[in-house]
């Protein structure tokens, strides 16, 4: 069943005021997303060596929020993803200014793992402006891909939809947080590798999940009875009004 707005016959202006319902597993879902975006901030510090490959930990969790991002845009449509990632924008910009807080109040006497606490929570300030300004662009340029790629293939072929805006948001996101991390402090050419590496990386990520992507997908269209194509939708980032 496809809930949605008609097509339109006329220009349309303005975005039409989606009715409100409640769903079942909206709000499941967009706090289990916050958790693991939250935890992918907390465990980014540790480094870890398979074979070749180094890479940080939160790269082996990261990718779950842009196949959230999918889960969200693909049933629930470009207005629910939009609301999930303000809610983890706004969480991650909460757990930095308290990490930073806790880690500038003077440990007590008997509290010997200052250095060890600041590691973990004693993120540099470029560091979190880079994360931030990589996650919003990624994951809205993931969300806003899906949401127009769905209407050109008419809903069908949703392996299309999840590697196709994997590809642009993981772009977006992996190059931006590469450059705001390093420029001027690495060679040009260690960025270019750390971009290629971690893009494709991601990118592999998405196509191995493709099948646990469409099982939760088939449910939640199943149990909601929803399969939202954003028509005529206000695609900015920052517009509020319309209802989930």
């Amino acid at each position: 069943m496809r809930i949605g707005q008609p097509e339109a016959r006329a220009a349309v202006t303005a975005e039409p005021v989606r009715p409100v319902r409640q769903y079942r597993y909206l709000d499941l879902l967009i706090n289990i997303f916050v958790v693991v975006l939250l935890v992918s901030n907390l465990i980014a510090a540790k480094i870890t060596q398979v074979g070749p490959l180094v890479f940080s930990a939160a790269q082996m969790l990261f990718p779950i929020t842009y196949i959230f991002g999918d889960i969200f845009t693909e049933v629930y449509g470009y207005g629910a993803s939009r609301k999930a990632i303000w809610i983890g924008f706004l969480s991650s910009i909460l757990l930095a200014i308290l990490g930073l807080f806790a880690v500038y109040l003077p440990p007590a006497q008997a509290f010997h793992n200052q250095e060890a606490f600041k590691t973990i929570f004693g993120i540099v300030p470029r560091v979190i402006a880079a994360s931030l300004i990589a996650y919003f662009a990624g994951e809205f340029a993931n969300s806003f891909t899906l949401a127009k790629l769905k209407l050109l293939t008419n809903g069908k072929h949703l392996w299309t939809r999840t590697v196709g805006s994997t590809i642009v948001g993981q772009g977006v996101d992996t190059v931006l947080v590469m450059v705001l991390l390093f420029a001027g402090s690495q060679p040009p050419s260690l960025i270019v590798r750390l971009i290629l590496s971690g893009y494709m990386f991601k990118v592999v990520y998405e196509v191995i999940a493709t099948p646990l992507t469409y099982a939760v997908v088939n449910f939640l269209k199943r149990a909601e009875g929803v399969d939202y194509y954003d028509r005529h939708t206000n695609f900015s980032p920052f517009h509020v009004g319309s209802g989930l």
